[in-house]
């Protein structure tokens, strides 16, 4: 189990390997939410997504290793191969044939090997497990694993040093690692504080597991958030339960209501992010989130679009 003793010692591990970005307040949102709402504004950190907190602690505590590996839908991808660079340490990346092509450049630019394999997250893992298994590798897994967890919580800390007041906080959720961290790090402090995960209609693999009751087997289709893509693993050992106990509410976004809250981002923030951090805004624009209880936070978790396909969509008509 990850403890807030933990998600503290994170924090005073990556600190100097991370940034700690800024919240703002976003007057347009805040208009349609009923109450403030602020962006935390983590696609500004050093790799473009918040991935880079788990991925630094998780890495900094390995031993003596061949090398990192996992499998990724890019941005943590992008965080191990930044970390390993930074431990002098070579890294194979594994990702699907899904990844855009931007994050693949984006990782190889960090000195990593992007390896693809197959048409899921759940196929790369299995290239990214032979090998731990066969050349001596440390697998980082992206979401579920403690040291990944607790450098995702610091989030959550960093969250409410800035902004104490802070009633909601909306999270992205794929595998559940940046839910489950910031969730723990923010009711440790705020016990009554309310914690909602947002992701696609769209192969959504958590909101499915959650709804039997147990890790499913979910079809990875291509979404716009495709950072929320990719399976939570049948073996799963810790974010299914923490994201079961500690979220609040679940939402989920159509692909038009995505490219909705990118557009209101860009146009009315002036923030460029991805899908998957741009499911919050798309949620109040869609009435499906409100305000009018106290400040909400929406984290835009990643910032990291092809600059060719944010143009198209932010230049569409709504």
């Amino acid at each position: 189990m990850v403890t807030r003793d933990d998600i503290e010692a994170a924090a005073g591990r990556i600190r100097g390997m991370v940034r700690e970005t800024p919240v703002k307040r976003s007057p347009s949102l805040s208009e349609r939410a009923g109450g403030a709402v602020w962006l935390k504004c983590e696609h500004q950190q050093q790799t473009g997504a918040f991935k880079l907190r788990g991925a630094s602690n998780a890495a900094a505590r390995l031993g003596k290793v061949a090398g990192v590996t996992t499998a990724s839908t890019g941005n943590h991808g992008r965080a191990l191969a930044h970390a390993a660079r930074q431990l002098g340490l070579p890294a194979v990346i594994c990702v699907s044939r899904l990844v855009p092509q931007n994050k693949l450049e984006a990782i190889e630019a960090l000195g990593a090997e992007a390896r693809v394999i197959g048409a899921s997250q759940d196929e790369a893992f299995e290239e990214a497990r032979r090998l731990e298994r066969d050349e001596g590798f440390a697998l980082v897994p992206p979401f579920d694993h403690p040291d990944v967890i607790a450098g995702q919580g610091t989030l959550g800390l960093e969250i409410l040093s800035q902004l104490p007041e802070a009633a909601a906080l909306a999270i992205p959720l794929s595998g559940g690692g940046l839910l489950a961290g910031v969730a723990l790090a923010a009711k440790s402090l705020r016990p009554d504080i309310r914690i909602i995960g947002l992701s696609m209609e769209r192969g959504a693999a958590m909101a499915a597991s959650l709804a039997a009751g147990q890790p499913v087997e979910v079809e990875e289709l291509e979404t716009l958030a495709d950072s929320l893509g990719g399976g939570i693993g049948l073996d799963n050992r810790l974010t299914f339960g923490l994201c079961r106990e500690l979220m609040d509410a679940l939402i989920l976004l159509t692909e038009a209501e995505i490219a909705a809250g990118l557009r209101h981002l860009a146009r009315e923030d002036g923030e460029t992010v991805e899908g998957a951090a741009a499911v919050g805004a798309a949620a109040i624009l869609a009435g499906k989130l409100r305000a009018e209880d106290g400040p909400l936070v929406l984290l835009l978790s990643g910032g990291n679009i092809d600059p060719a396909r944010h143009a198209a969509i932010v230049g569409e008509e709504t």
